[in-house]
């Protein structure tokens, strides 16, 4: 695998301040965090102790994604941006289930999922895996990138995964700005998955835990369906459309004990035409 970037002994771990992909290694019970981590989680928690299943949901949903692309549309070649932390099983390893030839370009701005990137997202021997540190606000640092154009054929299609990123961009035309300006250099017939972070159904607890984030030094922005949607606009929604991720083609009989009210994320694949 490649990785672009400093040596981990090199990089500042900005460990005096709470990361998104550092909360979420904490509450999905991830030994990668730091003490502003772990309150930021604990804090979140106890305002909402939904948290926890909601991350679940999260990445079940991720996990599905990327089963249905590689499987029932033959997607072989996937990029990831904002992987955080890795927590098998990863991307590369549910694409290369379906087919070991499987190529993913993974991509993020926390150093400290740099330190893990070698060893932890290591794919099969027929594929390739490689990891670019960016931040993804450049996303023209992302697509130049040498590990990005020698791992990806931009002939061929490509799955973006976008799985809980885009609450970390405030202002809601730049987060589209960023998703089309990777959509634009992807050929016709590539997809776009995205889950992105919804206050509608639980307003109040969530008003506390986006308080908390921004108190700890991280962006949190919840939006609306209409807004959600947005994002997706001029590509093919693929059924069900944008709906909370446990809703997005389950493949098991839902948690009883999971509520609308839990689930605080919108989901929805949607392919380039």
């Amino acid at each position: 695998m490649e990785r672009r970037g400093e040596d981990a002994r090199e990089v500042d771990l900005r460990t005096d301040r709470a990361h998104g992909a550092r909360i979420y290694d904490y509450i999905l019970g991830g030994k990668d965090n730091f003490a502003a981590d772990r309150e930021a989680g604990e804090n979140s928690l106890r305002i909402w102790p939904a948290l926890r299943a909601h991350m679940r949901a999260n990445r079940h949903f991720m996990h599905r994604v990327a089963r249905f692309l590689a499987a029932e549309h033959g997607i072989r070649q996937f990029l990831d941006i904002g992987t955080g932390l890795p927590t098998s099983p990863n991307l590369h390893e549910v694409v290369q289930s379906v087919d070991p030839t499987a190529r993913v370009v993974y991509t993020d701005n926390d150093p400290l999922v740099l330190t893990h990137a070698r060893a932890l997202m290591i794919g099969t021997t027929q594929g390739r895996t490689a990891y670019v540190a960016a931040d993804m606000r450049d996303p023209q640092a992302i697509i130049s990138a040498p590990e990005f154009l020698r791992t990806l054929d931009l002939n061929q299609p490509v799955g973006l995964l976008l799985i809980a990123v885009v609450h970390f961009i405030e202002d809601d035309e730049e987060a589209r700005q960023v998703v089309r300006r990777v959509l634009d250099v992807l050929p016709a017939g590539s997809f776009l998955a995205m889950s992105i972070a919804t206050d509608e159904f639980d307003p109040i607890p969530l008003a506390e835990v986006q308080q908390e984030y921004n108190r700890l030094g991280e962006t949190l922005v919840f939006r609306r369906h209409a807004a959600a949607l947005a994002f997706f606009d001029g590509l093919e929604l693929v059924e069900p459309g944008l709906v909370q991720v446990h809703k997005w083609r389950p493949d098991g009989p839902q948690d009883p004990g999971i509520t609308d009210k839990d689930i605080a994320m919108y989901g929805a694949v949607a392919r380039k035409t």
